[in-house]
Order: structure tokens, then C-alpha cells, then sequence
């Protein structure tokens, strides 16, 4: 059985700009969100493409222990 689709769309929003942080329409006819602009998404895509963003690598003076099954 499956259920009919009862699910609206939620009504649009203005959020910050992870990029610019100015307003940017959170909507299904914003196609760069949550960006507020094409520049904005292409910004961000550059800074980790260029590896400007990095997860920290955490560095051990010894090796993990081996598990065994």
C-alpha cells in the first residue's frame, strides 16, 4: 500500500549566503542554493577544488591496533 503524496512545498525563505554571507532565497527556483548567485557557488566549488577546504588529519605517534575477527 502506498501512501497518495500529501507532501506542499515549504514556503520559500531567506537565508545568508554561506559564500557572501548576504540574503539568498532558499527555493526551488533558486538554483544556486543556498548560494545567493552563480559567483558565490563557483567560489565555493573553487575554494574545494583547491583544497582551501580541508578536514584536519589527525596525526598519531603510533599505529591504530589491528583487529581481528
Amino acid at each position: 500500500m502506498t501512501l497518495p503524496n500529501t507532501t506542499t512545498p515549504l514556503p520559500p525563505r531567506t537565508v545568508r549566503c554561506p559564500a557572501c554571507g548576504g540574503p539568498s532565497l532558499y527555493a526551488q527556483d533558486n538554483v544556486h542554493r543556498p548560494f545567493c548567485g552563480q559567483r558565490c557557488k563557483s567560489m565555493d566549488f573553487g575554494a574545494w577544488a583547491s583544497e582551501q577546504f580541508a578536514l584536519p588529519e589527525i596525526l598519531s605517534d603510533q599505529d591504530p591496533p589491528l583487529e581481528r575477527s
